[in-house]
């Protein structure tokens, strides 16, 4: 269900920067695809770049802090972190979601977004004697408090982003982000080893919302104007009223888990498992992250044109799976080297948090992509509904799993996501342009080639553990099981000739003779 569009105001801006005249953000066809490939590749070396960092920083900050301080900070960012939802109330969305916006709308929003980081730095500040009271915890205390400053830089910055986001300026976005992790990395694990303290890790917190903001005004040269409530923004509030309520179960959902081991198993078996999370969850993330930034904008700009907006989705979604899954299985099949080269041998208790964490990261991957689906044509709403029905059951199972300690708990949390990812595609699916029967089939493809990788990597790993280094081990293993699974997909899945073309248009796929036609990515697109 589309949303519904603005009239044109004064002022008003289609996305395009500088553009004043009210018109809707229609680019050219050819135009909207070279903007989505190229934003894709920028994303995706500038997340490419974050990733190597994020290793790099876990793997120096495992060797120079404890669990227990891990541990500390977390019991601060799974309860305060649930803030984090409403630090732009979703009006972020909302903006770029919209075909027109004026810039007294944009002005309003803007100052909605700077008053709602300020209160909920506020509430941050309010909570910490909250978190020492609960975790009998005094350190809790001034940690609560400097984590809430990240709520006030992130709410100053969140309409000048969506703006960047809305003209489809990528690469802008990317080297803010990757600058910014750049500068708190440094900071952060400079700190931690020269004090060995917590407070490394709550710097590397909040620096990269004050590097973002700044960064991000000056990328983006606007000035908001004054505030004026007669300005009609009901409708973007609306929508970012039920994204934000969305975003807050979610969180909540998947961070009972964290909360719950920490209160009733203690700080160093959270700083275990959160670490377990962390790193199976890091590339999953980044990748969805990545693909999200430039597939909200550019299935927004399609939520009128059905049959290009399903194959923008279904190709989009198949070739996010088909980068995931290797990576999550491999996470699953050696954890324990895994754990061993990127944290060190002291944190050897969590390979099999890694292992039995990795079906739930192989869920998000299925089901995170539906939100482009959802939002991007103003169906919010089903979202939430659908988190409604989800949270129950995933926290049910968590409860179950708790007694057996954090192991219990991962395991709890696997089986039930995955018990709810067919309903999920069923629901979320249901009258939009795509069908769950286009959707699964798009799953199986990748889910089929990972399988029968899988059972090659484990025959071979009856030679392969004789490798006496880890990290030798670990590159001969994974050399084995993404090499079978891209032969098994290109070829026998005979994907190539869908995928092929999309690298050729972003510059990455192979020359082609003159005189012999290629198949183009865009057919469809």
């Amino acid at each position: 269900m589309p949303t519904e569009q603005l009239h044109p105001e004064a002022n008003s801006i289609s996305g395009e920067s500088g553009r004043t005249d009210g018109s809707p953000r229609n680019p050219p066809r050819d135009d909207l695809k070279r903007r989505t490939l190229r934003g894709a590749l920028v994303s995706t070396l500038g997340q490419g770049a974050t990733f190597v960092l994020r290793l790099g920083s876990m793997m120096a900050l495992a060797r120079l802090l404890a669990p227990e301080q891990f541990g500390l900070v977390s019991m601060v960012t799974a309860c305060t972190g649930i803030l984090d939802m409403f630090r732009d109330f979703g009006l972020s969305m909302a903006t770029v979601q919209r075909a027109t916006i004026s810039h007294a709308q944009l002005s309003m929003l803007f100052w909605i977004n700077l008053g709602v980081g300020a209160f909920l730095a506020t509430i941050c500040a309010a909570a910490a004697p909250v978190l020492v009271a609960f975790y009998h915890e005094p350190r809790l205390l001034w940690i609560g408090i400097v984590v809430g400053f990240g709520f006030l830089f992130n709410g100053a910055a969140a309409q000048h982003r969506a703006m960047l986001q809305r003209d489809m300026r990528f690469s802008v976005l990317t080297a803010l982000d990757v600058i910014s992790f750049i500068v708190s990395t440094s900071v952060g694990v400079a700190m931690a080893a020269t004090e060995r303290s917590y407070w490394a890790l709550v710097v590397m917190n909040i620096c990269p919302a004050l590097v973002n903001m700044l960064g991000i005004w000056a990328a983006y040269r606007w000035t908001p104007g004054p505030p004026c409530w007669r300005t009609d923004v009901w409708a973007q509030l609306r929508f970012g009223g039920t994204v934000t309520l969305d975003g807050v179960l979610a969180f909540i959902t998947y961070n009972a888990d964290k909360v719950l081991i920490g209160r009733f198993w203690g700080s160093q078996p959270l700083g275990i498992y959160g670490r377990a999370y962390q790193l199976v969850n890091i590339p999953t993330a980044n990748l969805n992250s990545t693909v999200s930034l430039v597939a909200f904008p550019a299935l927004s700009r399609l939520q009128n044109d059905p049959e290009r907006f399903k194959n923008y989705f279904l190709k989009g979604y198949g070739f996010f799976l088909f980068l995931v899954m290797p990576i999550t299985v491999g996470c699953a099949l050696y954890a324990e080297d895994i754990v061993q080269v990127f944290l060190g041998s002291k944190w050897s208790a969590a390979a099999p948090a890694c292992r039995l964490l990795a079906p739930t990261i192989l869920t998000f991957a299925l089901l995170n992509p539906l939100s482009w689906l959802l939002l991007s044509t103003g169906r919010a709403m089903r979202s939430l509904h659908i988190g409604l029905i989800v949270a129950p059951a995933v926290i049910l199972g968590e409860l179950i799993g708790l007694p057996y300690g954090p192991g219990g708990v991962a395991a709890g949390l696997s089986i039930t996501t995955a018990l709810l990812v067919l309903p999920v595609i069923c629901w979320a699916t249901h009258k939009t342009p795509v069908t769950a029967a286009e959707t699964i089939k798009v799953v199986m493809l990748p889910f089929f080639s990972i399988l029968i990788a899988a059972g090659c990597a484990l025959a071979a790993w009856n030679f392969l553990h004789l490798i006496t280094s880890p990290l030798l081990r670990l590159i001969a293993a994974n050399g084995v099981l993404f090499s079978v699974y891209f032969v098994v997909f290109w070829f026998v899945m005979d994907q190539k000739e869908i995928y092929f073309p999309l690298l050729q248009e972003i510059g990455l796929g192979p020359r082609v003779r003159r005189g012999k036609p290629v198949p183009s990515a865009s057919s469809g697109l």
